[in-house]
């Protein structure tokens, strides 16, 4: 559809997963079609009452979306909000604006795919790129095909044109939005957010305290990234997944670290960085070429596989009550905050899949209900990594074993006393496994176990057996 300036004299911004001014090639393309754009966000009871939804992340969303409004009002703009089904919302605003042209950040779901393709087919729209760092179509084999292991894919990435800091779109100085478009208020979220302040500029400052400075944790980060009791990763997932900071300015942040890296070991840590952005893209790419991970195995042979899918061991685990500390720990630290260290993630997937045998579908919907950072695509791969089901997954046999993960990575066990407090008196050589502990040892401690903190609801040895078994036979 022509995009011709002279037919226009407003665009839609239609804004759905880049709540940011900066690097925003949607806002972008609106701005240079016409001189007069509408921001605009649907709130979509679809998607906010979906089983896949969650308070703690639309709370998230809403505080980014008055963030998005002020930044936009301090440029002589607002946001413009409308509730509904969006196709209807979107035509009913094109025809108030006598048949604006609409720009929009092209998304991966299933759903947001399928919602696109009705839109492009009943008005005018534009979809840019922005959500990953490259192109999501651009990084494939030489034959065209997608890619369906990391590391190949990590390496065609990094061969293509890297970033330059004039790649980077400037905010604009103003946008000029029509005085006459009704809006309806942001909702007042329902709960409120110690851990993360939504908005634009409590994502940039994020990244900048991970990568500047005189010691940024970014030169530490591969030492120390699956450290949960320490405060060494950059936490901006929930940036990035609402797109409130651009994945290229993350990007290019940890490219330009690598660069004034003052050791090979820093150079190193901030290269794993951006490896882990990387696989950000790839697992994007993954939803697009193949929709149906959400819902199968991509590797459907394991769909085979004989779950248990006690109602009881799901609770337990949903609850931090397992008896397995750093796995509890991981369990809580998600209620109370939405969110859980990448390195504990691994540990209670692989806990949930292999020691309970509970399909982890389970998992991955309880991750989207709680999560501030559940993205579809990234939630998909790595509950399918840790289950050993998908794409470049982690082998079946592959079974974390959630005592010497605690010992490895929360050495001391400060991980597990900040979020679990029954055991706050136990000592670092039996807060890993206080079910081993005297009957003088937990008194002393005032952890009984079996009363205090429960008792492991599964043995370690067993449910590993019973694990390779369960996949051996899936498999044939």
């Amino acid at each position: 559809m022509s995009t011709d300036q002279s037919a226009h004299h407003v665009a839609i911004w239609w804004i759905r997963r880049d709540l940011r001014l900066t690097d925003n090639p949607a806002l972008q393309a609106a701005m240079e079609h016409a001189p007069q754009v509408v921001p605009l966000f649907i709130l979509d009871p679809r998607l906010l009452n979906s089983t896949y939804s969650g308070p703690k992340r639309t709370a998230f969303l809403l505080a980014g979306l008055q963030a998005l409004d002020n930044a936009l009002q301090q440029r002589h703009s607002r946001l413009i909000v409308r509730q509904g089904e969006p196709v209807a919302e979107l035509l009913r605003l094109c025809q108030e604006l006598e048949g604006a042209h609409i720009f929009a950040q092209r998304d991966y779901s299933s759903y947001a795919r399928a919602r696109d393709d009705v839109v492009a087919a009943n008005a005018p729209i534009t979809f840019t790129e922005g959500a990953a760092i490259q192109p999501i179509d651009a990084v494939r084999k030489d034959d065209g095909s997608p890619y369906t292991v990391y590391t190949p894919y990590s390496r065609k990435w990094k061969a293509m044109v890297q970033l330059r800091r004039a790649d980077i779109l400037p905010a604009p100085a103003t946008i000029s939005t029509p005085a006459t478009v009704s809006t309806l208020d942001i909702p007042t979220p329902k709960e409120q957010l110690a851990h993360f302040t939504a908005g634009e500029a409590e994502g940039k400052s994020r990244l900048a305290r991970f990568i500047t400075g005189d010691a940024p944790p970014i030169f530490t980060y591969a030492s120390q990234r699956d450290r949960p009791d320490l405060n060494a990763t950059s936490q901006l997932s929930p940036y990035l997944r609402f797109g409130m900071i651009s994945a290229r300015l993350a990007a290019l942040g940890a490219t330009e670290a690598t660069r004034r890296a003052p050791s090979d070991a820093a150079r190193k840590s901030a290269q794993t960085w951006l490896d882990e952005l990387i696989w950000r893209d790839f697992y994007l790419a993954i939803l697009a070429h193949f929709p149906e991970v959400q819902g199968k195995s991509f590797r459907q042979g394991y769909d085979k596989i004989a779950w248990l899918n006690h109602e009881d061991d799901f609770a337990a685990w949903q609850k931090g009550r397992t008896g397995y500390p750093f796995v509890d720990a991981a369990m809580r630290q998600l209620a109370a905050t939405g969110w859980m260290h990448n390195r504990a993630r691994m540990v209670v997937a692989s806990f949930l899949v292999k020691h309970l045998l509970i399909d982890w579908r389970w998992g991955e919907r309880w991750f989207m209900q709680n999560l501030v950072d559940g993205d579809p695509a990234a939630n998909n791969g790595g509950w399918q990594w840790s289950a050993g089901t998908g794409t470049d997954a982690a082998p079946y046999f592959r079974i974390f074993n959630p005592i010497t993960q605690g010992q490895k990575f929360d050495p001391d066990g400060a991980y597990i006393r900040q979020w679990v407090p029954e055991l706050t008196s136990v000592a670092p050589a039996d807060i890993h496994e206080p079910w081993k502990m005297g009957k003088a040892k937990q008194e002393q401690a005032q952890c009984r176990i079996g009363a205090d903190y429960p008792a492991p609801i599964v043995e370690h040895k067993m449910a590993r057996q019973r694990a390779l078994e369960a996949y051996k036979k899936a498999l044939g």
